[in-house]
């Protein structure tokens, strides 16, 4: 009796991991070589600039996948502004998300410029099971900047988080079926000794197997707008 309970639990342990497996593979910020744009819009709904991710280096260790991202914003006139690295995770049924993916776009990007950042990160995660009414964990990320000879910290703070709906969403790159998730965002830059608070309710459409498809705040949206 006993060696047949450990063969189930074993047997049960393997379908778990192998499931698991197949969410990693199909999330397409997981897949080698995938190049995402996304396109950034002020507050007035006018194109404001886009963001290309690249996904490189991906690698499966205990049960963990994770791949490197390599993003690049562009100003509205098509200038590379900013480069940066960051990473996702798939493991045990959900996706974690590097917090530098979500620094605000819309209304820093002349910030962006010859700035040399190393960040602290922490991932937030995505459960596979999320349904409407959830609450979801809170995300904390601090980032290191060097601007010329100014040095600054920015501490970004998510929280807040609820699954408020189901809803499908249609962009150009295709038609996701999306949960949306409210939030409130804090954000601190440190110069010195002053510290100028940044607050912003934030809305965003999380499609499992993908990623963040579309937010919206006050001071504009994104949108996922070509997946090559």
């Amino acid at each position: 009796m006993l060696k047949s309970l450990m063969a189930t639990g074993l047997i049960c342990l393997f379908v778990a991991f192998s499931t698991h497996a197949q969410e990693c593979a199909h999330f397409l910020f997981l897949q080698k070589n995938k190049v995402v744009e996304e396109t950034i819009y002020n507050k007035k709904g006018e194109p404001n600039g886009k963001k290309v991710y690249e996904v490189s280096d991906v690698s499966t260790n205990g049960g963990t996948t994770t791949a490197k991202l390599n993003s690049e914003i562009f100003d509205k006139k098509g200038k590379s502004i900013a480069k940066s690295t960051s990473s996702v995770q798939c493991t045990g049924g959900a996706i974690l998300i590097d917090m530098k993916m979500m620094m605000p776009d819309q209304d820093n990007q002349q910030q962006t410029y010859d700035v040399d950042a190393s960040a602290q990160g922490n991932y937030i995660d995505y459960p596979y099971s999320m349904k409407p009414g959830d609450d979801l964990k809170d995300g904390n990320f601090t980032m290191d900047m060097k601007k010329g000879t100014i040095a600054q910290t920015v501490n970004m703070q998510i929280t807040q988080r609820k699954v408020l709906a189901q809803e499908s969403i249609t962009t150009p790159a295709g038609t996701w079926d999306c949960f949306k998730i409210s939030s409130h965002n804090h954000v601190g830059i440190k110069t010195g000794f002053i510290t100028i608070p940044f607050n912003v309710d934030v809305t965003e459409w999380y499609a499992p197997g993908f990623g963040i498809i579309k937010t919206e705040s006050k001071h504009g949206s994104t949108l996922i707008t070509s997946i090559k």
